[in-house]
């Protein structure tokens, strides 16, 4: 729902801020008062191309800003932004952040559809046709589609993995040679998960060993050796403990050196046991050579690390697998083809009766509308056509389309070649009020929709667009006083051309304001005898609410 919309400079607006509400809401004024540019401007904050045209003359750029809010439930809205240039450069902000022109339409196109002058009209979307019956439907269809659309993926997923096999059995010459060498190579060397990282941490010790058994040999016997460091310190130990006695500083550096000697004995301790353990084995230590070489030998021809070599023998290992047991593989994808083939047919079947059910219903009560607005005998017909079996998509295996026929024994077409602006607003209106709330439009535009129509049938207009308004924000620029006086929010249009510019002004209207503005929509002018009609008839629409 449209909260607010701010527009500045843009065609003949210089600066206007409109406030909008549930329900319906109407916008009148005399032609050519600028009632369009509000339009341009709802289009330029649904994501529609930026139009420089669209600047006020003598403006550097123009402005327009709108609150919405996604359903009922949401408290707090988001606010759009949309600046255009004079140059043609545009600008987008959605709550504050910049953003690109399609990120706005994605934010904004599903909330609101402008009607009118076959201008961003879902009703010419044959997509949307069916959209409308499966949401209409939606208790019927919705479990059908689903069941279909699983069908068609597994299916479509058994027949990937089929031709996956088949282009693998296929495979002959030098791939499946280059396989084979790859599988047999690696399976020669056997590598081991982190082998390489182990001996490359390890080989350092190996070729050092006797170095440094010797090193920690040679370290032991500075410490505990005869006459090593432990003796010369042992020695001064005994001196100042035997003068302790006298001077108990001396006794404080004994206990010092006492822990000092502790130390270096268990240091001691240690590098005898590591030069114990030191193995140095001249065999064991070209082996390990060895293999680093066979796993550095890898890594050159199937690497460059050695986890591309692990995934080298594992894509190898698997086209061998899937060639050497192709003829078995093969049957059973084939049966799972056929198999998914058959789920999947049984599901279309299911969807398409569903909907060839669903959509001739619908038209029907689409008809009924229709009548209400006096539109004679004019109807929508719901066309189902099969497609080719290579042409089914995730939305079902037929193409649907209303077609729209304007009267009794004539053929229906489709509605963008034969249906009028007018018409077609009014079709779309019908169709809306039929989807309700189901529709996910939350805000309807009207532009023309009472073209070339007035007395019972723009009464009947009115008690329609009241239906629809129930379920929707409706927004309807009108010439029809019958229209006017039944919406809840009435903005008046007027178009100042004593400026060097003209400009044109949006202003709510209520009170005598808006029983002037009414009487001038119903005959031109402000007389007491128009004045007492419009107040009637405004009167009259307060009773019906």
């Amino acid at each position: 729902m449209i909260d607010e919309l701010l527009v500045r400079n843009i065609a003949l607006i210089s600066d206007a801020q409109i406030s909008f509400a549930p329900g319906l809401t109407a916008l009148t004024g005399e032609t050519g008062a600028g009632k369009t540019a509000l339009l341009s401007a709802l289009k330029l904050l649904m994501g529609e191309r930026a139009d420089s045209s669209c600047v006020r003359e003598g403006e550097a750029g123009a402005l327009v800003q709108g609150r919405l809010y996604r359903s009922d439930a949401d408290v707090e809205g988001f606010v759009v932004e949309r600046r255009l240039s004079a140059d043609g450069r545009s600008r987008v902000k959605i709550d504050g952040s910049l953003a690109s022109v399609s990120e706005l339409a994605s934010q904004v196109r599903p909330l609101v559809d402008i009607c009118g002058q076959h201008e961003h009209q879902h009703l010419l979307d044959t997509a949307y046709h069916l959209t409308m019956v499966d949401t209409w439907s939606r208790d019927t269809i919705a479990p059908a589609h689903a069941a279909y659309i699983a069908a068609f993926r597994e299916h479509k997923r058994q027949l990937r993995e089929y031709e996956e096999l088949e282009r693998a059995a296929r495979t002959q010459g030098s791939r499946l040679e280059e396989a084979r060498f790859c599988v047999e190579r690696i399976e020669e060397v056997d590598p081991k998960p982190d082998e390489l990282e182990e001996l490359e941490e390890i080989l350092p010790r190996a070729e050092h060993a006797e170095a440094l058994a010797t090193s920690a040999n040679d370290a032991q016997e500075y410490l505990s050796g005869e006459g090593g460091a432990l003796d010369t310190l042992n020695s001064a130990i005994a001196e100042l403990s035997r003068m302790g006695s006298v001077d108990a500083a001396l006794a404080g550096f004994a206990d010092e050196l006492s822990g000092a000697a502790i130390t270096m004995e268990d240091a001691a301790a240690e590098l005898r046991r590591y030069r114990d353990s030191v193995d140095f084995d001249p065999a064991d230590l070209a082996s390990k050579h060895e293999r680093l070489g066979a796993l550095n030998a890898l890594k050159r021809q199937f690497g460059p690390s050695m986890d591309d070599v692990f995934e080298r023998y594992r894509q190898s290992s698997e086209l061998l697998s899937l060639v050497n047991d192709s003829d078995a593989r093969l049957a059973r994808a084939k049966r799972l083809v056929d198999d998914s083939e058959r789920v999947l047919q049984d599901a279309a079947k299911k969807l398409a009766r569903r909907r060839a059910a669903a959509g001739p219903r619908f038209c029907r009560e689409v008809g009924k509308q229709l009548a209400r607005l006096e539109m004679g005998s004019a109807e929508l017909v719901w066309q189902v056509r099969d497609l080719d079996r290579k042409a089914w998509t995730e939305s079902g295996s037929c193409s649907y389309e209303l077609l729209y026929r304007s009267g009794a024994g004539l053929t229906p077409r489709p509605l963008r070649r034969v249906a009028s602006g007018g018409e077609l607003s009014r079709v779309m209106l019908a169709c809306s009020v039929v989807l309700g709330e189901a529709d996910g439009v939350s805000t309807m535009v009207f532009d023309e929709i009472d073209a070339g129509v007035g007395g019972a049938t723009a009464r009947s207009l009115a008690s329609v667009l009241s239906d629809l308004a129930r379920t929707h924000q409706v927004i309807v620029v009108t010439h029809t006083a019958q229209i006017a006086v039944a919406a809840s929010r009435h903005y008046l249009v007027t178009k100042n051309s004593g400026a060097e510019v003209p400009v044109t002004s949006i202003a709510p209207i209520t009170g005598d304001g808006r029983i002037e503005e009414i009487a001038r929509m119903l005959s031109g002018d402000t007389e007491q005898v128009s004045i007492d009609h419009a107040r009637a008839l405004l009167e009259e629409a307060d009773t019906l609410d």
